[in-house]
């Protein structure tokens, strides 16, 4: 229901994450706001290449794993982090 989307994104926003957070091998542990256009990338903490990632709506991560709707008002150009799955999130400010 959209009355219920707590993102300022759509629901079928673009983002970025990795194959092995899809099909389940690893949690979502790092998630960022671009500081340049506000896209969101939801990662598992290590690094990150070509071939691991991959584009789906933002609706679909959500849907996965609905803890990220705590990180909807994250701002533009931070970042959250967490340990484990089960762990509360870290808001940050991006880097200078």
């Amino acid at each position: 229901m959209e009355n219920d989307w707590p993102f300022d994104s759509p629901e079928n926003c673009a983002v970025i994450t990795l194959a092995q957070i899809m099909e389940g091998s690893t949690p979502i542990l790092y998630v960022t706001r671009d500081e340049d256009d506000g896209g969101w990338q939801f990662l598992d903490g290590g690094n990150v290449t070509e071939e691991n990632a991959m584009v789906v709506s933002l609706r679909r991560i959500a849907d996965y794993d609905p803890t990220i709707k705590q990180l909807a008002n994250l701002p533009v150009g931070w970042y959250a982090v967490r340990s484990a799955i089960d762990k509360p999130w870290k808001r940050n400010p991006s880097m200078p």
